[in-house]
């Protein structure tokens, strides 16, 4: 599904901020991406979403070489891939309701076909009773949890978090993984990048992505 073959990143003439990466992401797989504040998690998930390009090596996505990819497809693979930003980025002018809804509406799908999902996707996120709030009067909670919902609401191929539960309690950081746990259950490879050692240790047998100093250590286990 994504392979990285001696992959490096440099800005200018600068060191390289991520050097020699080489790994591979499999279909229906789960793992984390961890490794101290700084070390390189959210500039290794943009060069896999592709908003990042390397300046040496190899990204390979859904079997293509991203380098000879045009804009447009880059646009259509990323519909295959959610994305959890440590920013959030839902829209301001859009309902909880509407910016969870705003990846299907992207595809087409008819809102009657799928407001009922929506709607149990959020109740089981607790924002059942946030629907019709704009973001400007949620908290950060609230927004990461909206996040969340619309990252899986089209079950994508590919989930990419960034720190997907550092803005909420311990209790709902587990629901929210056993969430992720569930949408890798039914078929999408999660990877999801945490600083959080305890919450990691609750799913044991994950695959570790560990970066440290631009260079990444894989330390495999079984899905959760």
């Amino acid at each position: 599904m994504l392979r990285f073959e001696n992959v490096g990143l440099r800005y200018g003439m600068g060191v390289e901020i991520v050097r020699d990466l080489s790994f591979s992401i499999k279909p229906q797989s789960f793992q984390f991406l961890t490794g101290p504040s700084g070390a390189g998690k959210t500039t290794l998930l943009r060069l896999m979403l592709l908003s990042l390009k390397p300046t040496r090596g190899i990204v390979k996505i859904f079997g293509q070489d991203a380098s000879t990819l045009d804009k447009d497809s880059i646009t259509s693979l990323r519909r295959r891939i959610g994305v959890v930003f440590q920013d959030f980025r839902l829209l301001d002018h859009l309902t909880t309701y509407e910016n969870v809804a705003l990846p299907l509406r992207v595809m087409g799908r008819v809102e009657a076909n799928y407001r009922a999902e929506v709607v149990e996707l959020l109740r089981w996120v607790g924002l059942g009773e946030r629907m019709n709030a704009l973001p400007a009067v949620l908290s950060g909670g609230e927004k990461q949890r909206a996040a969340i919902a619309r990252a899986l609401i089209a079950r994508p191929e590919l989930l990419l978090a960034d720190e997907p539960t550092g803005n909420v309690d311990p209790g709902l950081a587990r629901r929210l993984l056993r969430l992720f746990v569930e949408l890798h259950k039914s078929g999408t490879a999660v990877v999801i990048a945490t600083h959080d050692l305890a919450l990691m240790d609750q799913f044991g047998e994950a695959r570790r992505l560990v970066v440290g100093d631009g260079r990444l250590q894989i330390f495999d286990g079984e899905s959760p």
